[in-house]
């Protein structure tokens, strides 16, 4: 309902117009309600219990050996058939003229998520201070800022926010949860939650490792041509077909990886098996009803609506623009949702599922609408993010410790199904109609804006409660 209010108040107010096919737009927001209900419903009978099930059996019997390559596993598997990071590394290679390559990019960013799913177990079962890894970390990612070339930053920070989907959210914090629950003095809040946050963090080190080799030392690479949208022409029925496939391949190299560890691996079988495979299809159904939602009337709406604010050129409603859509689409991720309840039950009386939501859509607002303001008036986009990201590092040695893992995780889950295609198609658009700046140095950024700002804005959120407790008792 945010998303449909945003539309309607632009086109009414500001383009004095009615938006083609309203019933269309009104039947994609049934449907979109119709599948959260159902990717909602199916996470708490399939995604979550397995994924805390596996850590529990993991810990009880004391297979370190297996559980460090089942998270790699898991890690890899849910970032390299991811379509957010497919369509970057794509667009990427497309706006570099080819001298990045797509594939590696994927690869490069799965690599490094499966890896720092190891970090991120190690950290649980050794009771590491997750403040502390992420200060370091991203103090490589600021150090690293300052020696890539200009033209990898804003692709780098981006990656980092694509890497973590509508799938693999729940289940890695799940993961992170079962751990948490099955090793006596861990916190649920404190160490439960934390792998989402480093999962956003290390592909932005290993993309900007990257992008300076290739700047470096690669070659000027191939002109890749544009998709040619017309050869496309499979019609509306082959198009949901192949969508749904989509959907498909994008989950089974996570149910893989989830059987193999747990038939082959542990040699146990799944308790209550037809919950979980129903469980699992509903994910799979209320996902892809979920997408095809918003494909039928708020995507082609939202780029309209951008595209018809560049020409009117008018700076301010473009960057209201981006702050509207960037809260309304926050509050529409059925990740956060499903996020923000699992800490809701992790911390009763403490964390409020309504409110952090609120709080997160309001820093997504936010961090979009600085990117937007960043790509009107120019300048580099390293010094914004880094600033960005100094003031986060900044407030973890102010906030309570028991929110820190949460504050970050909630930046990885902001930028998902719902508000990754708005927002690029944003970014790039503006980087293309303003004079004097480069698609693909100015073009990207915008999603890591929407990662950066909620981390903040959670943090902020937190201190003023510890601060009031009153306003804790009110939010409960």
């Amino acid at each position: 309902m945010p998303i449909v209010a945003v539309v309607v108040v632009f086109q009414v107010l500001v383009f004095r117009s009615v938006p083609d096919a309203p019933l269309t737009l009104l039947f994609g927001v049934l449907v979109v309600a119709v599948g959260i209900a159902l990717f909602l419903h199916g996470l708490d009978l399939s995604i979550f219990p397995v994924g805390k099930n596996l850590a529990n059996q993991f810990v009880r019997r004391g297979a370190l050996r297996l559980l460090l390559p089942f998270g790699f596993s898991i890690g890899f598997a849910a970032s390299v058939a991811e379509p957010a990071v497919i369509a970057v590394a794509e667009q990427a290679q497309l706006v570099s003229g080819g001298r990045i390559n797509g594939l590696v990019l994927r690869f490069i960013i799965a690599i490094s998520v499966g890896l720092v799913m190891i970090l991120g177990i190690l950290r649980v079962l050794r009771g590491w201070a997750v403040h502390k890894l992420l200060i370091a970390g991203y103090a490589v990612v600021l150090v690293l800022s300052y020696a890539a070339p200009a033209e990898i930053i804003g692709l780098a920070y981006d990656s980092g926010g694509v890497t973590t989907n509508i799938v693999s959210v729940p289940l890695i914090a799940a993961i992170g949860l079962g751990l948490a629950s099955s090793i006596r003095g861990r916190s649920l809040l404190s160490d439960g939650f934390g792998l989402v946050a480093l999962c956003v963090m290390v592909p932005m080190i290993g993309v900007q490792l990257y992008g300076t080799w290739v700047y470096a030392f690669g070659g000027a690479g191939a002109e890749v041509p544009a998709a040619d949208p017309e050869a496309d022409a499979g019609g509306w029925v082959v198009g949901m077909i192949l969508g749904l496939a989509s959907m498909v391949r994008e989950v089974l190299p996570i149910v893989g990886v989830v059987l193999f560890f747990q038939y082959v691996a542990l040699r146990r079988r799944l308790a209550h098996p037809m919950r979980v495979v129903v469980g699992f299809a509903m994910v799979l159904v209320g996902l892809y009803a979920f997408v095809v939602g918003l494909r039928l009337g708020l995507f082609p709406i939202g780029k309209l609506m951008a595209e018809q604010l560049i020409e009117q050129d008018i700076p301010v409603l473009i960057v209201l623009f981006g702050l509207l859509i960037g809260f309304a689409t926050t509050m529409a991720e059925p990740a956060l949702l499903a996020i923000g309840e699992q800490a809701e039950v992790a911390a009763p009386g403490r964390i409020s599922a309504t409110a952090m939501r609120v709080i997160v859509a309001v820093g997504v607002a936010f961090g979009i609408a600085f990117g937007v303001y960043r790509i009107l008036v120019g300048g580099p986009f390293h010094y914004f993010i880094m600033a960005a990201y100094a003031v986060a590092v900044v407030l973890v040695f102010f906030a309570p410790k028991y929110i820190i893992a949460l504050a970050f995780d909630m930046g990885g889950v902001t930028t998902s199904e719902v508000t990754v295609p708005l927002v690029t198609a944003l970014g790039i658009g503006l980087a293309a109609a303003v004079e004097g700046r480069d698609v693909l140095i100015d073009g990207f950024g915008l999603i890591a804006f929407a990662s950066v700002f909620p981390v903040i804005s959670v943090m902020v959120y937190a201190m003023v409660v510890e601060r009031f407790p009153r306003l804790r008792r009110e939010a409960a």
